[in-house]
């Protein structure tokens, strides 16, 4: 049903609570993952027209994906993992289609109408744009 799952990471603890339903679904499936996180600061989304270094912060995002891809080929599962840089619906999209995955999962933090005006919501923009099935999960609270 679900061969390839491209899983959307934020390198934040509420990631646990879309890699245990994946971990589940992906085992019943034999699901080969592929884990992405969007680096969307400036240095992020200058990278390329400034011919930027990586910042601190996507190399602590390009170990944490390492580390997590490790400790899920460790439990048997197919992984490939990326680091991207921009804006991050426009990235998922982007990998979902390159990638031909079946399901794109996600987070979400369960934002109300005014925040979601005021700062957009990428899961919504997500679900807007693809023509395969999105995986919501609101986030749990730590």
């Amino acid at each position: 049903m679900y061969k390839r799952i491209l899983v959307t990471l934020e390198n934040s603890p509420s990631d646990e609570t879309i890699l245990q339903h994946i971990q589940s679904l992906g085992e019943i499936c034999q699901s080969e993952l592929f884990l992405l996180h969007v680096a969307d600061g400036w240095a992020a989304r200058n990278y390329e027209y400034f011919g930027l270094r990586e910042s601190e912060e996507m190399v602590k995002d390009q170990e944490y994906l390492k580390e997590v891809s490790a400790r899920l080929s460790s439990q048997g599962f197919r992984v490939q993992h990326m680091l991207e840089k921009g804006d991050p619906a426009s990235e998922i999209i982007r990998c979902a289609g390159e990638l031909k995955v079946d399901l794109i999962a996600m987070s979400t933090h369960g934002h109300r109408f005014f925040c979601d005006l005021f700062y957009g919501s990428t899961a919504d923009k997500v679900r807007h744009m693809v023509d395969i099935p999105v995986l919501l999960l609101k986030a749990r609270k730590a």
